[in-house]
């Protein structure tokens, strides 16, 4: 363990906090709902039963999703740290941890931002429909002029630089406004307009010729899938990967709570609203499918897709045959827009607060310095003949061995290394309306480990089965497996810097509002007297 600093002791300043719970709840909602909920889930529900999937993913939210979240902010309320500084609140060498989920918090900022900017332009795109005959063609060519092959960058792309440029600097301005006049309030006028925009946009959707039989292809149930354990595993995967947990947002903005705050309450509206902005998204996306099917006269089936090629193709393509197509598009891709604002805002927090908690450095230096870095990465790297390869390899292998990784070695620390659940169960049922049972500890001691710990072995199994994607093996290693195992190297040699003096002590135990407790580990399951 790295000694403490012998400078000069500081003070730091009073941590930041929300100025209402309902603040705290809309930026939580906000982070949580992304582009992942509007153009992953449908697809995931699809593929995997359809109607039937929702009963594993209820399961899942309850046995998983929401003991995580619950987790995040309790470690968030009661060390009142960034990732890095909770987890060293633990256990000194624990905050390894933190400093990997903020590498990868970094990493995915990084491309994040470039998604939305083709959104900023797909808006613009949607008045005269500029996509013309082949979206497919024009979005991959005409638009982000991606190189034939993945490589070294060669060129860059205006049309994606610039409005790169413009959301980095909203984004970063916002962050700098601080904790309440920056991104509550900004929560506070993007998460309403969200769901006026998507309510709107259903409505239509639903209205369209064929929208039934997009329904029907989504909610009829094939209760046989159910016996698959894929299904399951996309069930898990997908509450993970939807709730903006692993990778240290909830535990920055849980930081900024109040202590008498109530931590299940708000994590059952959050993990609930959450959902119900997928379930509405899926209505949305499948009834459009539905009426492109009728439109074209194909299956359902074959008009499926997610990701990039369901927003920036299949969507084009319906709105140039559908009535009233420019405002789907501006409400459709409006939406992108606001729901990602939302959530980068969230991961470059991330960044910002754990490098003031470090430094002890104010708001604005730390947004310039840590928030400044993210962007330059940002537009050096993405709107390039070879962003697009970069974003799909980076993304891919920093959410698997990234997010996922880091979020089941943080568990078993947290539940069988250091035993601290209860402990941490205690501090949030002192001050929770709703009271967390043995289940708490069964869920993240037992089936969270157990199916992160599949998935990672399932994912494993097929990156060496193929290449991902296809892409040659060197473009993976440097652009894939060299970003996630660099995000872990980071956290390992981040912890190893001295911290402030003046910071509470690594493995120190605060006075929460569940009372005092001791430092000396318990059993899984055995409170503490």
């Amino acid at each position: 363990m790295a000694t403490e600093s012998s400078s000069t002791p500081t003070t730091p300043p009073p941590r930041a906090q929300w100025g209402t719970r309902t603040g705290f709840l809309l930026a939580a909602i906000g982070s949580a709902i992304g582009l992942g909920n509007i153009w992953r889930f449908p697809s995931e529900a699809y593929k995997n039963g359809g109607g039937a999937f929702l009963l594993p993913y209820l399961i899942a939210l309850l046995t998983a999703g929401l003991p995580l979240l619950v987790l995040e902010y309790t470690l968030g309320r009661r060390y009142r740290k960034s990732p890095p500084g909770a987890f060293r609140r633990l256990s000194g060498p624990a905050q390894a941890i933190g400093w990997w989920q903020v590498a990868v918090s970094f990493v995915i900022a990084a491309y994040y931002a470039v998604i939305l900017a083709w959104a900023v332009r797909y808006v613009g795109f949607s008045v005269g429909e500029q996509w013309g005959d082949d979206p497919n063609a024009y979005f991959f060519g005409d638009f982000l002029r991606t190189a034939e092959q993945p490589g070294w960058i060669s060129s860059y792309v205006g049309g994606v630089f610039w409005p790169l440029l413009v959301i980095w600097i909203a984004v970063l301005t916002v962050l700098a406004l601080g904790v309440r006049r920056g991104i509550e309030m900004a929560n506070r006028i993007f998460i309403p307009l969200l769901v006026i925009f998507f309510v709107v946009l259903v409505i239509r959707a639903v209205t369209l010729d064929g929208a039934g039989t997009g329904l029907d292809a989504l909610f009829s149930p094939d209760w046989g899938a159910l016996a698959e354990g894929g299904v399951w595993v996309a069930a898990y995967g997908q509450i993970f990967f939807s709730l903006s947990v692993g990778f240290g947002i909830m535990i920055t903005y849980a930081s900024y709570l109040r202590r008498r705050a109530d931590l299940t309450g708000s994590a059952l509206v959050a993990g609930f609203a959450n959902s119900s902005f997928e379930l509405l998204a899926g209505i949305g996306v499948f009834a459009t499918l539905g009426f492109l099917s009728a439109a074209s006269g194909t299956p359902v089936g074959e008009t499926v897709t997610d990701g990039i090629g369901l927003a920036f193709i299949a969507f084009p393509t319906i709105i140039s045959n559908m009535p009233l197509g420019t405002l789907f598009g501006l409400l459709f891709f409006g939406s992108l827009v606001i729901a990602g604002f939302t959530s980068l805002i969230s991961i470059v927090e991330v960044v910002v607060a754990s490098v003031q908690d470090k430094t002890g450095i104010g708001r604005i230096p730390a947004v310039l310095g840590a928030g400044g870095l993210t962007a330059l990465v940002s537009v050096l790297l993405f709107p390039t003949d070879s962003g697009l390869y970069l974003l799909d390899s980076a993304d891919h292998f920093i959410n698997r061995y990234g997010i996922a990784l880091a979020s089941l070695v943080a568990v078993i620390v947290i539940a069988w290394v250091l035993r601290r659940l209860p402990v941490l169960q205690r501090d949030a049922d002192a001050t929770s309306a709703i009271r967390l049972g043995v289940w708490w500890r069964l869920a993240l001691g037992v089936v969270t480990p157990l199916v992160l710990g599949w998935m990672m072995v399932d994912s494993l199994r097929s990156e060496f089965d193929e290449n991902y994607g296809g892409y040659p093996s060197g473009f993976l290693f440097w652009s894939g497996w060299a970003v996630a195992l660099g995000a872990l190297l980071f956290g390992v040699l981040a912890s190893l810097l001295p911290w402030p003096r003046g910071t509470e002590p690594a493995g120190t135990e605060p006075s929460g509002p569940g009372g005092p407790v001791e430092s000396r580990p318990g059993t899984p399951g055995e409170g503490r007297h």
